[in-house]
């Protein structure tokens, strides 16, 4: 049984940093882990990706220099670094896994295991 279970989210103020974390348990291998949110109101969006195989990395336009994602395999554990955090970034931020490639891997719906989701808050 995979489980994927998210941490790191709070309440910050504009132009302050965030990292959230995810840790991945279970055997399972997977192809792409990304990092999705979703803003009250507003349909789930993929903000970050990054392949298994080759660490290959996407960002949405949004985010791009703002935000990076990494990895531990030791630890199984993914990152989403979140830097000049804007009010826009405030949303709930889910980490998912696809096991099998994708050639659109910012798309929210290809992924097929997710977390619970953390609340980042970003309000002067």
């Amino acid at each position: 049984q995979v489980q994927l279970v998210e941490s790191g989210g709070g309440e910050v103020q504009p132009g302050e940093s965030l990292r959230l974390s995810c840790v991945i348990s279970g055997s399972l291998e997977y192809y792409v882990v990304g990092w999705i949110r979703q803003a009250p109101g507003k349909e789930h969006e993929a903000v970050a990706c990054l392949t298994s195989k080759y660490e290959i990395s996407h960002y949405i336009d949004a985010v791009k220099g703002r935000f990076t994602i990494s990895r531990d395999n030791a630890k199984r554990t993914v990152y989403l670094q979140m830097n000049s955090l804007m009010s826009e970034d405030t949303a709930v931020y889910y980490c998912a896994i696809r096991e099998r490639a994708t050639a659109t891997p910012l798309r929210y719906s290809v992924y097929t295991q997710w977390g619970r989701g953390t609340q980042v808050t970003v309000s002067a």
